[in-house]
């Protein structure tokens, strides 16, 4: 009788330990996969949040020397015309090998023109991609939609007199006022945004920007790279990024996953001690049988390969079916921790990783009752006969 007979015959027998033994390896493989994927899932949700809440890349010309600012840009009232960026270099961007990692690129002009006889600070910006980069912006009426809408500053508005709906002259052209931003308590309370080609095309300036803001969280590499491939391709812009956000976000998610690894660890561990308090049970019970075997003429080696035989069958089933227990607890507990229902992605490398993950502490955890049941005396044997 071959030993994998032998060995499938006793689990057979044994119905009520086969189950024990599942359900412990199984509690820490589907425990280890569920914080596994939901550390990916939660990743990839707050990775997609902030990539779109706010820039942490800012790209600026070479230029200084200027009284007004915004976004690292300092402008003057008239007498200075600070450098700019060719708006059509900006999709050299999308060539770094790091692209992947940038979720919005924002481009701006800016630029001081006379409104209702004062000297106001005008922006313009590509309303899809500005309202949704700024998401802390909330919008009194309804964002920039035409070529000729407005939107204005609290403060600014409130200053100027404006109210929503009204028509305002600036260089000669008639904008709408569409929306008002509420307060944020920066410069954007003072200042009016408009479509970017509109206000490319009163300052003369069609075809140049004047600073990119770029919503990028670089998750495999290191922020810095992407800011010198960015210079590369635009060596004619200062490039900097806001290393504050960037790391705080970086440390965020890194503690996030440390912390599941370690509960999953911990986890894994009990299920290992399960398997080996089972498993030295199982050898305990079975003095008579092994020492029979050993009587008949098996070798220590036949021994061990009997026992760690029947915790690697144990450990394949309870692999499998961890991965999909902790798949399926994963899409019950995602949507309570999301705001968004995000999709589960069943990655099989992950089911492959807990099975080979269980065949391992299942035959590590095995190895010394097989030790110890190998090294039983067969004269034991014929004495309990």
């Amino acid at each position: 009788m071959k030993l994998e007979t032998i060995a499938l015959n006793n689990l057979r027998r044994r119905k009520s330990r086969l189950v024990f033994l599942v359900s412990g390896l199984l509690i820490g493989v589907a425990t280890v996969v569920t914080l596994v994927s939901l550390a990916t899932s939660l990743t990839e949700d707050v990775q997609h949040k902030m990539e779109n809440y706010g820039a942490n890349i800012l790209i600026t010309p070479q230029s200084d020397d200027l009284s007004l600012s915004y976004g690292g840009i300092t402008l003057g009232g008239v007498s200075v015309d600070p450098q700019e960026i060719r708006q059509a270099d900006i999709a050299l961007i999308e060539t770094i090998p790091n692209q992947r990692n940038i979720a919005i690129v924002a481009p701006k002009v800016l630029g001081a023109l006379d409104v209702r006889g004062q000297r106001v600070m005008i922006m313009g910006v590509d309303p899809e991609k500005e309202f949704i980069l700024k998401k802390w912006w909330s919008v009194n009426g309804r964002p920039l939609s035409a070529d000729h809408d407005m939107v204005a500053g609290e403060t600014l508005a409130r200053k100027l007199g404006l109210t929503l709906g009204e028509q305002v002259e600036i260089a000669g052209e008639a904008f709408t006022l569409t929306g008002i931003l509420a307060a944020t308590g920066s410069q954007d309370d003072q200042i009016l945004v408009v479509a970017l080609p509109s206000l490319q095309r009163l300052l003369g300036k069609e075809g140049r920007v004047s600073l990119v803001e770029v919503a990028a969280l670089c998750s495999d590499c290191p922020v810095d790279d992407m800011v010198m491939q960015i210079s590369q391709v635009l060596p004619g812009a200062n490039v900097s990024a806001i290393q504050q956000v960037v790391k705080t976000r970086m440390h965020a998610l890194e503690q996030f996953r440390n912390f599941s690894l370690a509960i999953a660890a911990v986890v894994l561990l009990i299920g290992a001690l399960v398997v080996f308090v089972t498993m030295m049970g199982s050898v305990n019970e079975r003095t008579r049988e092994i020492g029979i075997f050993r009587a008949l003429g098996f070798r220590r080696a036949h021994i061990m390969r009997l026992i760690l035989f029947e915790s690697s069958l144990v450990s394949l089933v309870a692999g499998a079916l961890g991965f999909l227990v902790g798949m399926g607890a994963t899409q019950l507990i995602l949507p309570l921790m999301t705001e968004e229902h995000r999709a589960l992605h069943w990655d099989f490398r992950l089911g492959l990783g807990s099975i080979f993950l269980a065949l391992i502490v299942g035959t590590a955890a095995s190895f010394y009752p097989a030790l110890k049941a190998s090294r039983l005396d067969p004269t034991e044997a014929l004495r309990a006969l």
